[in-house]
């Protein structure tokens, strides 16, 4: 009994050690959280409202909208000293579709975050690699099987100005090749506050999506002159456009 006492010791000593080495690589261990990207789409200080509700672009031309879809990737955090977290994750924003409108990223490494990137379209490895699954899927609506690659954003509707059959405007804008390269990325910063992220709950963006900045700045688009857009003619004058769509409403 006597001898058993230091091996009893030496082994309590052991399972203590074990346990500080595992407590201190715990702590040491990065600790991640979610966060939530809500759209809200709007045109100018409306809601939008797909069918019903009429507006005006510019030009004092009536219009309503009755689809808008968007691919957006490479979404990215930049925290203020400047690490970054990057998803390589496709995302189809669909207003038809409510649950598209609210994008879940996991796994963010805890920190204060000053800005957001997201990038309009889709990348010229996946616009070459054939029929894909998921967001990609062709099924999806949003794949020109005459030229093989993806339609980064479509917006259609109906305007009595325009000169199409049925007064409808229909812009299906892609490409990845210049001249006629169409995607886009945008830098928003959060200026009124940091984005904290913790492990405890998730934190929110939300993020306003105005289609009228489709339709202007730098280019207005005229109705009767440019209702049609679904190849590479005039297709980069509506990305240079759409990529004014996004402001941040809020961070928290």
């Amino acid at each position: 009994m006597i001898k058993l006492i230091p091996y009893s010791l030496q082994f309590i000593a052991g399972i203590a050690v074990l346990v500080a080495a595992m407590s201190f690589k715990s702590i040491d261990r990065p600790v991640h959280g979610q966060v939530k990207i809500q759209l809200e789409f709007y045109v100018g200080n409306e809601k939008l409202v797909l069918d019903t509700f009429t507006y005006k672009n510019n030009l004092g031309q009536l219009y309503t909208i009755s689809k808008f879809k968007c691919y957006l990737s490479n979404i990215s955090l930049i925290q203020t000293n400047k690490k970054e977290f990057t998803t390589s994750e496709y995302y189809l924003v669909d207003e038809d579709d409510v649950d598209s409108k609210v994008i879940n990223l996991e796994n963010v490494p805890s920190g204060e975050y000053s800005s957001i990137n997201i990038t309009i379209g889709v990348d010229s490895i996946h616009n070459c690699s054939g029929v894909q699954s998921g967001a990609l899927d062709p099924v999806k609506g949003m794949f020109w099987a005459w030229n093989t690659g993806y339609i980064f954003m479509k917006l259609e509707g109906h305007s009595p100005e325009s000169k199409s059959p049925g007064n409808i405007f229909e812009y299906h804008i892609g490409g990845f090749k210049e001249p006629n390269n169409c995607i886009r990325t945008v830098t928003l910063k959060f200026e009124k506050s940091t984005l904290s992220v913790l492990r405890e709950e998730a934190s929110v963006i939300k993020i306003k999506v105005d289609l009228s900045e489709i339709l202007k700045t730098p280019t207005t688009v005229d109705f009767p002159k440019l209702s049609s857009v679904t190849d590479f003619n005039n297709a980069t004058k509506i990305a240079d456009n759409y990529k004014d769509m996004f402001t941040i409403i809020e961070v928290k």
